[in-house]
């Protein structure tokens, strides 16, 4: 009898999801308990959370005290609950100079800050050497679109102009109307130090932004004389890959470095508008010495990451990422920004859905494959705890099954949207990867008591507000790894110090947590991973950071 009864029990377990009934753990996701932890989190003495500030770090210390405190095993290094990693910001040092060389005693010295500025992300160092034209400078294989083809810049500076072709056509094989990571700075500087190049240039591209700028204002702006309250950041791994130096020009210099050419900088730009890059031009004339000097400060910063072990001996190698982030813009000497929806939202009720599976396992109820709780940190600061952890994650990004996020997820008053309302939720990104994934999605939904109205129209190609590249799931959409996004969207507080807990819609952020439970338990026990049937990354999901 014992052992029947068993078999029953399994089978019953199995059943919640196969017959499309919620696990009984989900009832525990209950709206009072959100605005408990809410009202905590994303009040004042948070001081809004920024990167490098007491508060986060005090942020970080409560979460991984609930995921301690639950029973999640630590999944971070040597049995921790943290990930660490390094973030760096820079300052301007000393010297930092350019001229054109002309001759063994004939040399124009240029200004730092009026013809000249180095890059943020460029390596301290000395070079000179002759010029060559890249065009914009993008190498893109998934594209077919190089501007290095053709010709050996080895040992020169290149010259590239900003951002990147097509850049207001939404049918450009780039984003269009949004960014291309392939398009940023920092990707040009690699891309042109893997071709040989010693140095980089950049300037800007005055074909499609004729409008003529105060260059000087824009270089106090890049380099303020005090620190601004945000600062700006990037990964260390990332800053460790530059090794040429890097800076910006004025159009005005453009022009008479590019004299020996025959042609304005307004007339090679246009030139650079091909659908599959340009060959380098060699720029005959003087050589450029450019010596920069940028000094990178370290900034230790960390991941929270819990986790269950699944039960499957075979599956639990496998793993279903469940995400948000607990960092939000701080304070300045009056005003707290304590964001509530952005995303102390997402951070708590990713709490509660751990929650809810320990309930569960204590049931009986562990899931096959192993389920990894993750509060990044510093995604206002460029999605970089997410990044790290693709960097150097704790479980192979191919066993990766799927990762399921959640940022503002808190709203869902008629007033906050135009659609808004308490049915209503945008899903981004469930089947730009894998179909099978938004299927499973919207299966589950209809199930659910009270379903949700799903917005898709966020998720278009092209979509001004670009939010399938806006929240920490694109990291891994990167990599080919099935992602889901939900979010009760944009709204009018949203970054303002207005994004206060007493605005949070709890019923409808329950009604979200449930249902992200409900998936994320399908998914953890399905017999296959989500198949991927669509391309990695989606040629339009190129996202800049």
């Amino acid at each position: 009898m014992a052992r029947v009864l068993v078999v029953l029990l399994a089978l019953f377990s199995l059943g919640f999801q196969a017959a499309g009934v919620r696990p009984p753990a989900s009832e525990s996701i209950k709206k009072e308990d959100l605005k408990a932890d809410l009202f905590f989190l994303a009040g004042d003495g948070f001081k809004g959370r920024l990167t490098d500030t007491p508060e986060n770090t005090l942020a970080a210390e409560w979460i991984k005290f609930r995921f301690e405190k639950m029973g999640l095993k630590p999944a971070g290094p040597g049995g921790s609950y943290f990930q660490p990693f390094n973030l760096v910001t820079t300052t301007l040092g000393d010297p930092n100079t350019l001229q054109v060389v002309t001759g063994d005693a004939d040399r124009m010295m240029l200004k730092q800050g009026q013809d000249y500025y180095p890059q943020s992300f460029s390596a301290s160092a000395h070079v000179r050497g002759s010029l060559a034209f890249a065009g914009f400078g993008i190498t893109s294989p998934d594209l077919n679109y190089d501007d290095y083809k053709g010709k050996d810049i080895a040992g020169k500076i290149v010259l590239v102009i900003d951002h990147e072709p097509g850049e207001r056509d939404p049918n450009s094989p780039f984003d269009g109307v949004v960014t291309a990571e392939d398009s940023t700075g920092f990707r040009k500087a690699l891309a042109a130090q893997a071709k040989g190049a010693i140095g980089i240039l950049f300037v800007s591209d005055v074909h499609n932004h004729p409008e003529v700028t105060n260059f000087e204002a824009t270089a106090r702006s890049f380099w303020p004389a005090e620190q601004p309250r945000i600062r700006r950041f990037t990964l260390q791994t990332w800053a460790n890959r530059i090794r040429i130096p890097a800076a910006q020009i004025s159009p005005a210099l453009a022009d008479t470095l590019l004299k020996g050419s025959g042609k304005t900088l307004e007339q090679l730009s246009k030139s650079a508008e091909t659908a599959s890059g340009i060959v380098p031009l060699p720029i005959p004339g003087p050589q450029v010495e450019l010596t920069a000097t940028v000094d990178r400060h370290i900034v230790p910063d960390r991941n929270v990451i819990g986790m269950i072990e699944g039960s499957d001996p075979r599956l639990k190698e496998e793993v279903v990422i469940i995400s948000g982030h607990h960092d939000h813009n701080g304070a300045d000497s009056t005003q707290i920004f304590n964001g509530a929806d952005d995303n102390g939202s997402g951070t708590v009720v990713m709490i509660e859905i751990a929650e809810a599976y320990m309930a569960g396992v204590r049931a009986g109820q562990r899931p096959r494959r192993s389920v990894l709780f993750a509060s990044w940190d510093s995604e206002e600061r460029g999605l970089l705890g997410a990044w790290a952890y693709t960097e150097s994650p704790t479980f192979p990004l191919d066993k990766i099954a799927a990762v399921v996020n959640m940022d503002m997820v808190g709203r869902g008053e008629k007033s906050d949207l135009p659609v808004g309302g308490p049915d209503y939720l945008q899903l981004v990104g469930s089947r730009r990867l894998s179909t099978e994934l938004g299927d499973l999605v919207e299966t589950i939904n209809k199930a659910q008591k009270m379903p949700f109205r799903f917005d898709y129209q966020f998720d278009a190609n092209g979509h001004p507000e670009n939010i399938y590249c806006r929240s920490d799931h694109y990291e891994y959409a990167r990599y080919g790894i099935p992602i889901v996004f939900f979010t009760t969207g944009l709204h009018g507080d949203y970054h303002q110090v207005t994004d206060e807990p007493q605005y949070i819609a709890y019923d409808h952020m329950a009604r979200v947590g449930q249902l992200v439970y409900d998936v994320a338990v399908k998914v953890a026990n399905m017999d296959h991973r989500p198949v991927v049937d669509r391309p990695k990354p989606d040629p339009k999901g190129r996202c800049a950071q």
